[in-house]
Protein backbone atom coordinates (compact mmCIF):
# COMPACT_ATOMS: atom_id res chain seq x y z
CA UNK A 1 0.00 0.00 0.00
CA UNK A 2 1.37 3.43 -0.95
CA UNK A 3 1.74 5.75 2.01
CA UNK A 4 0.15 9.15 1.48
CA UNK A 5 2.77 11.70 2.59
CA UNK A 6 1.70 13.48 5.75
CA UNK A 7 -0.75 10.73 6.70
CA UNK A 8 1.23 8.91 9.39
CA UNK A 9 2.04 11.34 12.13
CA UNK A 10 4.15 13.73 10.11
CA UNK A 11 6.87 11.41 8.78
CA UNK A 12 8.51 13.08 5.81
CA UNK A 13 8.73 11.07 2.59
CA UNK A 14 12.34 11.49 1.44
CA UNK A 15 12.88 11.08 -2.29
CA UNK A 16 16.45 10.64 -3.50
CA UNK A 17 16.27 12.02 -7.04
CA UNK A 18 18.56 10.03 -9.33
CA UNK A 19 17.12 11.76 -12.39
CA UNK A 20 19.59 11.26 -15.21
CA UNK A 21 22.64 11.21 -12.97
CA UNK A 22 23.17 7.58 -14.00
CA UNK A 23 24.49 9.07 -17.27
CA UNK A 24 22.66 6.40 -19.24
CA UNK A 25 24.54 3.58 -17.51
CA UNK A 26 22.32 0.82 -16.09
CA UNK A 27 25.15 -0.27 -13.78
CA UNK A 28 25.45 3.23 -12.38
CA UNK A 29 21.68 3.36 -11.92
CA UNK A 30 21.83 0.19 -9.82
CA UNK A 31 24.67 1.62 -7.73
CA UNK A 32 22.51 4.70 -7.12
CA UNK A 33 19.71 2.45 -5.84
CA UNK A 34 22.14 0.87 -3.38
CA UNK A 35 23.44 4.26 -2.27
CA UNK A 36 19.99 5.78 -1.76
CA UNK A 37 18.87 2.77 0.26
CA UNK A 38 21.95 2.89 2.46
CA UNK A 39 21.43 6.62 3.01
CA UNK A 40 17.97 5.92 4.41
CA UNK A 41 15.83 7.48 1.68
CA UNK A 42 12.28 6.20 1.30
CA UNK A 43 12.15 6.49 -2.49
CA UNK A 44 14.58 6.70 -5.38
CA UNK A 45 13.23 8.50 -8.42
CA UNK A 46 14.37 8.27 -12.02
CA UNK A 47 13.18 9.88 -15.26
CA UNK A 48 11.45 7.86 -17.97
CA UNK A 49 11.31 9.29 -21.48
CA UNK A 50 11.87 8.78 -25.17
CA UNK A 51 14.17 11.58 -26.27
CA UNK A 52 12.35 12.15 -29.58
CA UNK A 53 9.02 12.53 -27.74
CA UNK A 54 10.51 14.87 -25.15
CA UNK A 55 12.39 17.41 -27.28
CA UNK A 56 12.45 18.50 -30.90
CA UNK A 57 15.63 19.06 -32.86
CA UNK A 58 15.08 22.80 -32.33
CA UNK A 59 15.23 22.60 -28.52
CA UNK A 60 18.32 24.33 -27.18
CA UNK A 61 20.03 23.46 -23.92
CA UNK A 62 19.31 25.45 -20.78
CA UNK A 63 22.13 27.63 -19.49
CA UNK A 64 22.86 25.24 -16.62
CA UNK A 65 23.01 22.33 -19.11
CA UNK A 66 25.44 24.25 -21.31
CA UNK A 67 27.56 25.07 -18.27
CA UNK A 68 27.73 21.38 -17.33
CA UNK A 69 27.92 19.71 -20.74
CA UNK A 70 29.20 22.39 -23.11
CA UNK A 71 27.32 24.18 -25.87
CA UNK A 72 27.89 21.51 -28.50
CA UNK A 73 24.88 19.58 -29.76
CA UNK A 74 21.18 20.06 -29.15
CA UNK A 75 19.11 19.18 -26.12
CA UNK A 76 17.79 16.21 -28.10
CA UNK A 77 21.33 14.92 -28.68
CA UNK A 78 22.05 15.23 -24.96
CA UNK A 79 18.83 13.46 -23.91
CA UNK A 80 19.42 10.46 -26.17
CA UNK A 81 22.37 9.52 -24.00
CA UNK A 82 20.24 9.34 -20.83
CA UNK A 83 17.40 7.07 -21.95
CA UNK A 84 16.79 3.87 -20.00
CA UNK A 85 15.28 0.86 -21.75
CA UNK A 86 12.39 -1.24 -20.47
CA UNK A 87 14.93 -3.86 -19.48
CA UNK A 88 16.92 -1.25 -17.56
CA UNK A 89 13.75 -0.23 -15.72
CA UNK A 90 12.98 -3.83 -14.78
CA UNK A 91 16.49 -4.32 -13.42
CA UNK A 92 16.26 -1.12 -11.39
CA UNK A 93 12.86 -2.05 -9.98
CA UNK A 94 14.14 -5.49 -9.02
CA UNK A 95 17.13 -3.92 -7.24
CA UNK A 96 14.81 -1.49 -5.42
CA UNK A 97 12.71 -4.40 -4.16
CA UNK A 98 15.81 -6.19 -2.90
CA UNK A 99 17.12 -3.05 -1.18
CA UNK A 100 13.80 -2.11 0.42
CA UNK A 101 13.39 1.25 -1.29
CA UNK A 102 10.46 2.38 -3.41
CA UNK A 103 11.03 2.87 -7.13
CA UNK A 104 9.47 5.96 -8.66
CA UNK A 105 9.91 7.77 -11.96
CA UNK A 106 8.82 10.86 -13.83
CA UNK A 107 7.24 10.08 -17.22
CA UNK A 108 7.74 12.79 -19.86
CA UNK A 109 5.51 11.33 -22.56
CA UNK A 110 2.39 9.18 -22.78
CA UNK A 111 4.20 6.00 -23.85
CA UNK A 112 6.43 6.34 -20.81
CA UNK A 113 3.31 6.59 -18.62
CA UNK A 114 2.13 3.28 -20.09
CA UNK A 115 5.51 1.69 -19.46
CA UNK A 116 5.63 2.74 -15.81
CA UNK A 117 2.08 1.56 -15.20
CA UNK A 118 2.82 -1.80 -16.85
CA UNK A 119 5.83 -2.16 -14.54
CA UNK A 120 3.64 -1.67 -11.46
CA UNK A 121 4.96 1.73 -10.38
CA UNK A 122 3.06 2.74 -7.26
CA UNK A 123 2.88 6.49 -7.93
CA UNK A 124 3.97 8.95 -10.58
CA UNK A 125 5.71 12.31 -10.57
CA UNK A 126 4.58 15.31 -12.60
CA UNK A 127 7.59 17.60 -13.03
CA UNK A 128 7.53 21.38 -13.09
CA UNK A 129 8.20 21.56 -16.81
CA UNK A 130 5.07 19.55 -17.64
CA UNK A 131 2.60 21.60 -15.58
CA UNK A 132 0.97 22.95 -18.77
CA UNK A 133 1.20 19.63 -20.64
CA UNK A 134 -2.46 18.81 -20.23
CA UNK A 135 -2.46 15.73 -22.50
CA UNK A 136 0.26 14.16 -20.33
CA UNK A 137 -1.40 15.14 -17.04
CA UNK A 138 -4.78 13.85 -18.27
CA UNK A 139 -3.12 10.57 -19.21
CA UNK A 140 -1.51 10.31 -15.77
CA UNK A 141 -4.85 11.01 -14.11
CA UNK A 142 -6.40 8.17 -16.06
CA UNK A 143 -3.95 5.66 -14.59
CA UNK A 144 -5.54 5.94 -11.15
CA UNK A 145 -2.07 6.36 -9.65
CA UNK A 146 -1.42 8.98 -6.94
CA UNK A 147 0.87 11.80 -8.02
CA UNK A 148 3.46 14.16 -6.64
CA UNK A 149 3.40 17.38 -8.64
CA UNK A 150 6.27 19.88 -8.70
CA UNK A 151 5.23 23.49 -9.20
CA UNK A 152 8.40 25.30 -10.29
CA UNK A 153 7.83 28.22 -12.69
CA UNK A 154 4.07 27.94 -12.09
CA UNK A 155 1.37 30.37 -11.05
CA UNK A 156 -1.46 29.39 -8.71
CA UNK A 157 -3.86 29.42 -11.68
CA UNK A 158 -1.66 27.02 -13.67
CA UNK A 159 -1.44 24.66 -10.70
CA UNK A 160 -5.21 24.72 -10.22
CA UNK A 161 -5.76 23.99 -13.91
CA UNK A 162 -3.26 21.12 -13.86
CA UNK A 163 -4.97 19.56 -10.84
CA UNK A 164 -8.31 19.93 -12.60
CA UNK A 165 -7.02 18.18 -15.74
CA UNK A 166 -5.58 15.42 -13.55
CA UNK A 167 -9.05 15.02 -12.04
CA UNK A 168 -10.69 14.93 -15.46
CA UNK A 169 -8.46 12.00 -16.40
CA UNK A 170 -9.19 10.24 -13.12
CA UNK A 171 -12.89 10.99 -12.61
CA UNK A 172 -14.36 12.32 -15.88
CA UNK A 173 -12.46 10.57 -18.70
CA UNK A 174 -15.49 10.83 -20.99
CA UNK A 175 -15.28 14.65 -20.96
CA UNK A 176 -13.06 16.50 -23.44
CA UNK A 177 -10.60 18.44 -21.25
CA UNK A 178 -10.98 22.22 -21.21
CA UNK A 179 -10.25 24.97 -18.73
CA UNK A 180 -13.94 25.26 -17.89
CA UNK A 181 -14.35 21.53 -17.26
CA UNK A 182 -11.12 21.46 -15.25
CA UNK A 183 -12.40 24.27 -13.05
CA UNK A 184 -15.71 22.49 -12.48
CA UNK A 185 -14.23 19.16 -11.45
CA UNK A 186 -11.61 20.87 -9.28
CA UNK A 187 -14.39 22.70 -7.40
CA UNK A 188 -16.51 19.56 -6.96
CA UNK A 189 -16.75 17.63 -3.70
CA UNK A 190 -15.60 14.35 -5.24
CA UNK A 191 -12.74 16.17 -6.96
CA UNK A 192 -11.48 17.65 -3.71
CA UNK A 193 -11.85 14.33 -1.91
CA UNK A 194 -9.88 12.57 -4.64
CA UNK A 195 -7.08 15.14 -4.54
CA UNK A 196 -6.69 14.85 -0.78
CA UNK A 197 -6.07 11.12 -1.16
CA UNK A 198 -4.02 11.20 -4.36
CA UNK A 199 -2.06 14.43 -4.81
CA UNK A 200 0.89 16.15 -3.18
CA UNK A 201 2.29 19.50 -4.30
CA UNK A 202 5.98 20.34 -4.18
CA UNK A 203 7.21 23.89 -4.04
CA UNK A 204 10.23 24.19 -6.31
CA UNK A 205 12.56 26.81 -7.78
CA UNK A 206 13.51 25.66 -11.27
CA UNK A 207 17.12 26.75 -11.36
CA UNK A 208 20.21 24.56 -11.08
CA UNK A 209 21.49 25.42 -8.56
CA UNK A 210 18.70 27.58 -7.16
CA UNK A 211 19.93 30.78 -5.46
CA UNK A 212 18.93 31.03 -1.81
CA UNK A 213 17.35 34.42 -2.45
CA UNK A 214 14.88 32.82 -4.87
CA UNK A 215 13.93 29.77 -2.80
CA UNK A 216 10.94 31.42 -1.06
CA UNK A 217 10.11 28.54 1.30
CA UNK A 218 7.09 30.46 2.58
CA UNK A 219 5.43 29.60 -0.74
CA UNK A 220 4.87 26.17 0.83
CA UNK A 221 2.45 27.85 3.22
CA UNK A 222 0.74 29.63 0.33
CA UNK A 223 0.24 26.33 -1.52
CA UNK A 224 -1.14 24.63 1.58
CA UNK A 225 -3.56 27.51 2.24
CA UNK A 226 -4.71 27.64 -1.38
CA UNK A 227 -5.12 23.94 -2.13
CA UNK A 228 -5.50 22.24 1.27
CA UNK A 229 -3.22 19.42 0.12
CA UNK A 230 -0.02 17.96 1.55
CA UNK A 231 2.87 20.18 0.47
CA UNK A 232 6.57 19.42 0.20
CA UNK A 233 9.72 20.79 -1.35
CA UNK A 234 11.85 19.81 -4.34
CA UNK A 235 15.31 21.15 -3.55
CA UNK A 236 17.65 22.41 -6.25
CA UNK A 237 19.87 24.47 -3.94
CA UNK A 238 23.47 23.64 -3.14
CA UNK A 239 23.91 21.85 0.16
CA UNK A 240 21.19 20.41 2.38
CA UNK A 241 20.24 23.21 4.76
CA UNK A 242 17.16 24.28 2.78
CA UNK A 243 15.81 20.72 2.68
CA UNK A 244 16.13 20.47 6.46
CA UNK A 245 14.53 23.89 6.86
CA UNK A 246 11.62 22.79 4.65
CA UNK A 247 11.14 19.73 6.85
CA UNK A 248 11.05 22.02 9.88
CA UNK A 249 8.33 24.07 8.15
CA UNK A 250 6.20 20.95 7.85
CA UNK A 251 7.08 19.56 4.40
CA UNK A 252 5.34 16.23 3.74
CA UNK A 253 7.88 15.34 1.03
CA UNK A 254 11.49 16.32 0.43
CA UNK A 255 13.00 15.59 -2.97
CA UNK A 256 16.71 16.09 -3.55
CA UNK A 257 18.95 15.28 -6.51
CA UNK A 258 21.98 13.20 -5.60
CA UNK A 259 25.01 11.91 -7.44
CA UNK A 260 27.71 9.33 -6.99
CA UNK A 261 30.28 11.94 -8.01
CA UNK A 262 29.79 15.69 -8.49
CA UNK A 263 32.61 15.70 -11.04
CA UNK A 264 30.92 13.29 -13.45
CA UNK A 265 29.92 14.73 -16.83
CA UNK A 266 26.24 15.54 -17.16
CA UNK A 267 23.75 18.38 -16.65
CA UNK A 268 22.72 17.77 -13.02
CA UNK A 269 25.74 16.43 -11.12
CA UNK A 270 27.12 19.77 -9.97
CA UNK A 271 23.82 20.89 -8.47
CA UNK A 272 23.21 17.51 -6.78
CA UNK A 273 24.00 16.32 -3.27
CA UNK A 274 27.02 14.10 -2.79
CA UNK A 275 26.39 10.80 -1.02
CA UNK A 276 27.73 12.10 2.28
CA UNK A 277 25.35 15.06 1.99
CA UNK A 278 22.40 12.76 1.26
CA UNK A 279 23.18 10.72 4.37
CA UNK A 280 23.46 13.89 6.45
CA UNK A 281 20.24 15.29 4.99
CA UNK A 282 18.23 12.16 5.81
CA UNK A 283 19.59 12.13 9.36
CA UNK A 284 18.85 15.85 9.74
CA UNK A 285 15.27 15.49 8.53
CA UNK A 286 14.62 12.55 10.84
CA UNK A 287 16.04 14.58 13.75
CA UNK A 288 13.76 17.50 12.85
CA UNK A 289 10.76 15.12 12.80
CA UNK A 290 11.53 13.99 16.33
CA UNK A 291 11.94 17.58 17.48
CA UNK A 292 8.70 18.81 15.87
CA UNK A 293 6.51 16.71 18.14
CA UNK A 294 2.79 17.49 18.34
CA UNK A 295 0.53 20.53 18.05
CA UNK A 296 0.02 20.62 21.80
CA UNK A 297 1.87 22.29 24.66
CA UNK A 298 2.38 20.04 27.67
CA UNK A 299 5.19 19.17 30.11
CA UNK A 300 7.26 16.32 28.75
CA UNK A 301 8.33 13.35 30.81
CA UNK A 302 11.80 14.81 31.21
CA UNK A 303 10.45 18.22 32.18
CA UNK A 304 8.18 16.71 34.81
CA UNK A 305 11.17 15.04 36.41
CA UNK A 306 12.99 18.39 36.52
CA UNK A 307 10.17 20.39 38.08
CA UNK A 308 11.26 19.78 41.65
CA UNK A 309 14.85 20.72 40.88
CA UNK A 310 14.33 23.96 38.95
CA UNK A 311 11.08 25.34 40.37
CA UNK A 312 10.78 27.01 43.78
CA UNK A 313 8.69 26.78 46.94
CA UNK A 314 7.63 29.15 49.71
CA UNK A 315 10.56 29.15 52.17
CA UNK A 316 11.34 30.73 55.54
CA UNK A 317 13.95 33.48 55.07
CA UNK A 318 14.63 33.51 58.83
CA UNK A 319 13.35 31.62 61.86
CA UNK A 320 9.59 32.00 62.26
CA UNK A 321 7.72 31.26 65.50
CA UNK A 322 4.28 29.75 65.71
CA UNK A 323 1.67 32.52 65.62
CA UNK A 324 4.07 34.95 63.92
CA UNK A 325 2.71 36.70 60.82
CA UNK A 326 4.17 35.88 57.41
CA UNK A 327 5.71 39.04 55.92
CA UNK A 328 7.96 40.01 53.02
CA UNK A 329 10.86 39.95 55.50
CA UNK A 330 10.42 36.35 56.67
CA UNK A 331 8.72 34.64 53.72
CA UNK A 332 10.58 34.07 50.47
CA UNK A 333 10.87 31.85 47.40
CA UNK A 334 13.71 29.35 46.94
CA UNK A 335 14.50 26.04 45.31
CA UNK A 336 13.61 23.17 45.40
CA UNK A 337 10.05 23.12 44.13
CA UNK A 338 8.82 20.37 46.42
CA UNK A 339 6.49 22.54 48.50
CA UNK A 340 3.92 25.29 48.12
CA UNK A 341 4.19 27.04 44.75
CA UNK A 342 5.31 30.69 44.76
CA UNK A 343 2.02 31.53 43.05
CA UNK A 344 0.52 31.26 46.60
CA UNK A 345 2.91 33.91 48.01
CA UNK A 346 0.41 36.74 48.45
CA UNK A 347 -2.19 34.44 49.97
CA UNK A 348 0.25 33.63 52.80
CA UNK A 349 1.37 37.20 53.46
CA UNK A 350 -0.52 38.35 56.55
CA UNK A 351 -1.43 34.85 57.75
CA UNK A 352 -0.20 33.58 61.12
CA UNK A 353 2.17 30.63 61.00
CA UNK A 354 0.72 27.54 62.65
CA UNK A 355 4.18 26.25 63.70
CA UNK A 356 7.82 27.10 64.10
CA UNK A 357 10.16 27.21 61.08
CA UNK A 358 13.93 27.28 60.86
CA UNK A 359 15.70 29.39 58.22
CA UNK A 360 15.45 27.85 54.72
CA UNK A 361 12.76 25.42 55.88
CA UNK A 362 9.96 24.69 53.43
CA UNK A 363 6.65 26.25 54.38
CA UNK A 364 3.85 23.74 54.87
CA UNK A 365 0.22 24.17 53.94
CA UNK A 366 -1.80 25.94 56.62
CA UNK A 367 -4.28 23.58 58.30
Amino acid sequence: MVRTPGSDGGRVLIIAEAGVNHNGSPDMALKMVDAASEAGADVIKFQTFRAEALASSRAVKADYQISATGDGGSQLDMLRGYELSEGDHRAIIDRCAKRGIEFMSTPFDTESVDLLVSLGTARLKIPSGEITNWPLIWKIGGTGKPVIMSTGMSSVCEIRDALGVFLLGALRPEITPSKEEAEKVFASRDGQDYLRDNAVLLHCTTQYPAPLGEVNLRAMDALADEFHLPVGYSDHTEGIIVSIAAAARGAAVIEKHFTLDKNLPGPDHRASAALCELVEMVAGIRAVERALGEREKFPTKGETANRTVVRKSLTALKPIRAGETFTAENLGVKRPGDGIAPSEYWRYIGLASFRNYDEDERIEAQP
